[in-house]
């Protein structure tokens, strides 16, 4: 189900940065925990970076190491995705989602329990 406008993607270069938003298209529904995922060209879904809505609690995926920064603004209902030190492995289509759904510490970035979407902003790093 579509809840969710991202923005912010483009072209940048190695090393470049970029900073993608997902706004509230219009919905008001509480929900569990909101996050990024991406999808490169020819491979799976996988979540990048979750943000819990009752404690807090953040999830990076292993290969962002440092370079990318979850965040919320709750008086803009927006959530925030900063990007440092881009790679081209990071080329992707970048959606925002979330889910209302109970969900464990072990299942927080699981694509496949979220069922609120953007339609995704896509981010392209070449030379």
């Amino acid at each position: 189900q579509l809840r969710f406008v991202e923005s912010g993607g483009g072209s940048v270069q190695p090393g470049g940065s970029l900073r993608l938003s997902c706004a509230d298209s219009g919905f008001t529904s509480d929900y569990y925990a909101i996050g990024w995922f991406r999808q490169a060209a020819g491979k799976e879904r996988e979540g990048v970076s979750c943000l819990s809505s009752g404690d807090g609690k953040t999830y990076y995926a292993e290969w962002v190491k440092g370079r990318f920064t979850i965040s919320r603004d709750n008086a803009r209902n927006t959530v925030y995705l900063e990007m440092n030190s881009l790679k081209p492995e990071d080329t992707a289509v970048y959606h925002c989602a979330a889910t209302a759904r109970t969900i464990t510490a072990q299942e927080m970035c699981d694509f496949l329990i979220y069922g609120y979407w953007g339609q995704g902003t896509p981010v392209t790093v070449s030379s």
